[in-house]
């Protein structure tokens, strides 16, 4: 029979830690050890009681969720479930590894699916990515005018990769091919999905195929039909397609290809 899971419930608000124990309640195999209102008490009930798992609010008396965690050595940290009624912390959460994210209010079966993860990673040691998680994660870091983030899902990882190293992406079927210097990460995805959580003004589409980072362009060639080859620095050339000539003449880069001579 597994072993019981000994949870801590951290949070200033009465009501909501009343929500947490009724929805454990079902689940004869966590037991809550201890609950905390402030970040301080969180620190050391943390190092004295040493749950499995902590549901963690962010915003906290005395210092933060993320400061609680920071204060206590890694290898001594529990699993972490972030429970808070603001979605701006979705991208730090998960890069301090965080297990999952409830955002309240959240009913039930949101609980329940938690509950699931917490129990495959304690028991099993892995959990499957969480969907919910993870579309927060990339409305999170697509949000605002100029996104320098990017949160890509593949080889069973997520990672937060840096969108100026992205030099040009590729389709490749149901999936999307990310250069970036010598890695490439091969995510499923869509090409009109990526670009609208791209910033407009440096990444730009020039073929049904192909997102090219501006940054990364050293000139152009006209080709023939009204077609363009793009150089890069790095040496590769790409088609800049005369469907999609219009994206890159709306952007002012100085990178414009002339327009094609009528004669």
């Amino acid at each position: 029979m597994p072993r019981t899971i000994n949870a801590l419930i951290v949070d200033d608000e009465p009501l909501a830690r009343k929500k947490l124990r009724n929805f454990l309640k079902p689940h004869s195999d966590f037991a809550i050890i201890g609950e905390c209102v402030g970040g301080e008490e969180a620190a050391n009930a943390i190092l004295r009681v040493k749950p499995d798992v902590v549901f963690l609010d962010i915003r906290i008396p005395q210092r933060d969720g993320f400061r609680v965690l920071e204060s206590i050595e890694p290898r001594l940290l529990p699993h972490v479930v972030f429970v808070t009624a603001h979605d701006e912390y979705a991208v730090k959460a998960f890069e301090v590894q965080a297990l999952d994210y409830l955002l309240k209010p959240f009913n039930r079966g949101r609980f329940d699916e938690t509950i699931s993860r917490v129990r495959q990673r304690v028991h099993h040691g892995k959990s499957e990515p969480n969907s919910r998680f993870l579309r927060w994660l990339r409305q999170t870091a697509a949000a605002g005018e100029n996104p320098d983030r990017l949160v890509v899902k593949t080889d069973g990882r997520i990672l937060l990769l840096q969108t100026c190293r992205i030099e040009w992406i590729e389709a490749q079927g149901d999936y999307v091919l990310l250069h970036a210097g010598k890695d490439s990460y091969l995510t499923r995805d869509t090409m009109q999905a990526l670009e609208s959580r791209l910033n407009p003004r440096k990444f730009i589409r020039i073929h049904r195929s192909a997102i090219v980072n501006l940054e990364f362009v050293n000139g152009f060639k006209p080709v023939w039909s009204g077609d363009y080859k793009v150089f890069l620095r790095n040496g590769a050339q790409l088609t800049l397609s005369r469907a999609f000539r219009h994206k890159l003449q709306a952007v002012d880069q100085g990178l414009r290809p002339p327009e094609p001579s009528r004669r």
